[in-house]
C-alpha cells in the first residue's frame, strides 16, 4: 500500500515561531540538520516520522491533526476563484494549487478575497440601471459574508470555548434533568442574573440588561431555545475576553463583522453547551448518526444535532468528515460547512439535483441520495426540512431544508447508509457544486454555462439546453 507523503510546512514554521526559536534550535531539538528543517518548512521535503514523534514529544503537538486535509477547501475556493473569465482560462495546476495552499495559505486566502470584492463589485454593478453613480467605493464583503469565511476556514471548530462549554455542561449535569431550569439557577448563582419570560409574542427572543441584571426570554419559544439563550448569555458574561481574542486574531474589516463574530462565537458555546462533545461524539458514533434519536436524546432540534455534527474537529476525538447546509425556499444556502472535499459555491445557487432541493417537495422526511461530483468522489447525501414556527401574530413561519452528507466510504457509520445498493448501475446520480463551475456537457438541468468552457451554438439544431460544452481538455 502507497504511503502518502506529509507536508506540513507551514504549520512546522508557525509551531517553531510559536515557541520563538531560530531554526537552528528548533533543528537541533528535533535531531536533525537545519538546512532540512529549511527544506521541511518549504515544503521541499516531507515529514518524517521521527520528526512527527520529536514534534508530539518536545511540543505536544497532536500529530492526527497535522495529517488532515485541511487544504482541500482552500483549494476548491482556488478553483471557483480561476474559473471565472477574468483568468481567461488559466487555471493552475492542481500541484500548483497544493502547492500554494501548502507553502502560501496567506497568500491563497487573500487571492480570494479579492476574488470576492471583483464577484460583488461586477454583481452590484450589473444590478444598476444605465445610470452608473460615480462614487469611487469599492464592494467589500458584507459584514455577515466575513464572518461566514471565517468560521469556514477555522473548520468550525473553537477549541477553548468547546471546552469551557463542556465543562459547564458536566457542571451541571445532575444537577436537574430540566437544562433551562439548571442554566437559569446558574446564572442566578454565579452572575445574580435573573431569568424572566415575556408574556408578549412580539417580545425579542432575549433580552438582557445590565444594570437590573434581568434576563428575559419570550415565553412562546421552544424550552430548548431558551435554555440555548442562557448558555448564550453565559458565554457572554464568562469568556468576553476569549471571545474578544478570537475577534482581534480574526482582523475583520469593520465594527459590524466584529460584534457578529461575538455573536457566532457566544452562540458556538451554546449550542456546545447543550450538546457537550465527548458525550455527543459518543451517542453519534453508538446511533450511527440517527438525527432523530440524537434530538430526542439530548432534548433539542435536529438542525443543532446537525450543525453540531459538522463542529466535531477536536483532536484525537475526530468525528466522521461531513458536510452541512441550510437553505431556504429560494435555494439561498444561510448555513454551510464541509469536512469533506465537496465544497459550496460562494455566489449563485447549489447543483439543482442535489436533494436538498427536493427535500421541499417531502416535508417532514428525511431523504436519500447517492451522489457523485465531477471529481469522482461518491457521497451519501441525507435531507429534510425543517420549520420555524412563527411567534408573533402575524409572522410567517419560515422553512428550510437541511443538508448533511459523507464520503461513501463512511457510509457504514451512518444509519441512513443502510439498504442502498452502491452497486446498481446509475446508483450516483451526478451533481456538481454549481452550474458557473460544472463542466458535465449532458447536464439538463443547467442553468448556466460554466465559466471556463467554450460553447458551440448551432442554430439548426436544439437540445434541452441551447448550446452545447465545448470540452477544455
Amino acid at each position: 500500500m502507497k504511503t502518502t507523503k506529509l507536508f506540513i510546512g507551514q504549520q512546522l514554521r508557525e509551531i517553531r515561531e510559536e515557541h520563538k526559536l531560530t531554526q537552528a534550535k528548533f533543528a537541533s531539538k528535533l535531531g536533525i540538520s537545519t538546512s532540512y528543517i529549511n527544506q521541511m518548512e518549504n515544503n521541499q521535503r516531507h515529514v518524517t516520522a521521527s520528526v512527527l514523534m520529536g514534534l508530539a514529544e518536545h511540543y505536544a503537538v497532536d500529530i492526527a491533526s497535522l495529517s488532515k486535509q485541511d487544504g482541500d477547501r482552500l483549494i476548491a475556493d482556488l478553483v471557483e476563484c480561476f474559473a471565472d473569465p477574468v483568468f481567461n482560462g488559466k487555471t493552475p495546476s492542481s500541484h500548483e494549487l497544493r502547492l500554494a495552499t501548502q507553502n502560501s495559505p496567506g497568500v491563497a486566502r487573500s487571492l480570494i478575497t479579492l476574488h470576492q470584492t471583483l464577484r460583488r463589485t461586477n454583481d452590484r454593478l450589473a444590478e444598476l440601471d444605465s445610470t452608473i453613480t460615480n462614487t469611487g467605493s469599492i464592494v467589500v464583503p458584507t459584514p455577515y459574508e466575513e464572518v461566514r469565511d471565517h468560521f469556514h476556514f477555522i473548520n468550525n471548530y473553537i477549541h477553548d470555548l468547546d471546552i469551557e462549554a463542556e465543562k459547564l455542561a458536566t457542571s451541571l449535569k445532575d444537577k436537574s434533568n430540566d437544562r433551562y431550569q439548571s442554566l437559569a439557577a446558574y446564572i442566578k448563582k454565579a452572575h445574580g442574573v435573573v431569568v424572566t419570560e415575556s408574556d408578549s409574542a412580539d417580545s425579542p427572543l432575549r433580552s438582557f440588561d445590565l444594570q437590573t441584571k434581568r434576563l428575559e426570554l419570550n415565553r412562546h419559544t421552544h424550552r430548548a431555545s431558551k435554555a440555548f439563550h442562557v448558555a448564550h448569555q453565559i458565554a457572554l458574561l464568562e469568556h468576553e475576553q476569549r471571545i474578544r481574542n478570537h475577534i482581534e486574531k480574526a482582523k475583520f474589516q469593520s465594527e459590524e463583522a466584529a460584534r457578529i463574530c461575538g455573536i457566532g462565537m457566544a452562540n458556538y458555546f451554546a449550542g456546545a453547551t447543550s450538546l457537550p462533545y465527548k458525550d455527543f461524539h459518543a451517542a453519534a458514533i453508538e446511533s450511527r448518526h440517527d438525527l432523530n434519536y440524537l434530538a430526542n436524546h439530548f432534548e433539542t432540534s435536529i438542525e443543532q444535532v446537525a450543525h453540531r455534527l459538522s463542529t466535531l474537529q477536536r483532536p484525537k476525538r475526530l468525528g466522521v468528515p461531513i458536510f452541512f447546509a441550510r437553505i431556504d425556499r429560494a435555494g439561498n444556502i444561510t448555513k454551510r460547512h464541509s469536512a469533506t472535499k465537496l465544497q459550496f459555491a460562494r455566489f449563485g445557487s447549489a447543483c439543482p439535483i442535489w436533494n436538498a432541493h427536493q427535500a421541499f417537495e417531502s416535508a417532514g422526511k428525511i431523504i436519500r441520495q447517492l451522489a457523485e461530483t465531477p471529481d469522482g468522489v461518491k457521497y451519501l447525501c441525507m435531507a429534510l426540512t425543517v420549520d420555524k414556527p412563527s411567534i408573533g401574530q402575524v409572522a410567517t413561519a419560515r422553512r428550510y431544508s437541511l443538508a448533511i452528507g459523507c464520503e461513501i466510504k463512511y457510509r457504514d457509520q451512518f444509519i441512513y447508509g443502510d439498504g442502498l445498493d452502491i452497486n446498481a448501475p446509475g446508483a450516483f446520480e451526478p451533481i456538481g457544486v454549481s452550474c458557473r463551475i460544472c463542466e458535465r456537457p449532458n447536464c439538463e438541468q443547467r442553468a448556466v454555462p460554466p465559466f471556463k468552457s467554450k460553447l458551440h451554438i448551432n442554430p439548426n439544431s436544439r437540445t434541452v439546453i441551447p448550446y452545447s460544452i465545448v470540452s477544455s481538455n
